[in-house]
């Protein structure tokens, strides 16, 4: 355990944002799979309205700096091609 006043507000402030990391991570992995299951389903109007709901929470994690910009544009990307792909 550290010894400084110092060091240990930076444990809880490291512990507080892994936390909030690992929830934002994890919903964008829901939003994500949701949009490749109503792809499957070929259900046009669930996919698009998941893909605006996935897109933007994507971009939100980005900008946050939880991943990476070309992480989230490369997820961005794949999805947006698989829903054109069910709309064909």
């Amino acid at each position: 355990m550290a010894n400084h006043k110092s060091a240990i507000k930076r444990i809880k402030q490291n512990a507080k944002r892994a936390e909030r990391n690992t929830h934002v991570r994890s919903t964008m992995r829901t939003l994500v799979k949701q949009v490749r299951e109503a792809a499957v389903l070929n259900d046009q109007e669930a996919s698009q309205s998941a893909l605006v709901r996935a897109t933007s929470y994507i971009d939100k994690a980005s900008t946050k700096g939880i991943i990476h910009k070309n992480t989230a544009s490369r997820k961005i990307s794949r999805l947006t091609k698989l829903i054109n792909g069910v709309e064909a």
